[in-house]
């Protein structure tokens, strides 16, 4: 495995590398366009989508069918992390320098603010959701969750997609991805439920 490296800021103003960062801002704008937008189209028809087990099963469904679409789009020309953990793990084992990951984490984060922001408007202004623990449900406890599951979505990137001698089985990671996933969603989404409140900025919720 390769270490931590720094990385140059040549490389990082390369031509590739302003294509990768393109790549990750549009691969988590249509993410989170589609997984955000999941929850507030079943919270419109039917009320709070977080409490009931069809919306649960609806938004666990569209997220992992939209990751799968994001990271396969984004993958021959950043990686497809999509997520700031993905970048942030793989920069960890050598994969990407940390300089790159920097750069990944803010194409991200703006893809993320960018299609919060498009929601409100073609939604004529609904509340874009956030996430909160369950009631009942300490910090601690959302904390140990959120590291389980997102300790899964990274493992899975490594097990299937960041190791080349892969091989073929790096052609089923982005849907290997999608699933995990959905099923985090299904498994913890009663516990670390969205919110319905106004809000223009909601992480890419991939974990």
């Amino acid at each position: 495995m390769a270490g931590i490296a720094f990385g140059r800021f040549d490389d990082s103003f390369s031509l590739g590398s302003l294509k990768a960062y393109l790549a990750e801002f549009i691969s988590t704008l249509l993410f989170v366009f589609a997984g955000v937008g999941s929850a507030m189209a079943y919270n419109k028809l039917t009320g709070d989508a977080a409490l009931d087990p069809a919306g649960l099963v609806a938004i666990a469904v569209c997220h992992g069918f939209a990751l799968f679409v994001a990271v396969a789009v984004g993958a021959n020309i950043s990686g497809g992390h999509v997520n700031p953990a993905v970048t942030f793990g793989l920069a960890l084992g050598g994969q990407i320098t940390i300089l790159t990951g920097i750069f990944y984490w803010i194409a991200q984060l703006l893809g993320s603010i960018a299609a919060c922001y498009l929601l409100k408007v073609v939604t004529g202004g609904l509340a874009v959701p956030i996430h909160s623990v369950a009631a009942g449900v300490g910090a601690i406890e959302g904390v140990v969750m959120e590291i389980i599951i997102t300790f899964a979505l990274v493992y899975t990137v490594y097990a299937t997609a960041a190791d080349p001698k892969k091989g073929s089985l790096a052609t089923i990671a982005p849907i290997a991805i999608g699933f995990i996933v959905g099923a985090n969603i299904l498994g913890c989404g009663p516990i670390l439920r969205w919110i319905h409140e106004p809000s223009p900025i909601l992480r890419p919720s991939c974990g």
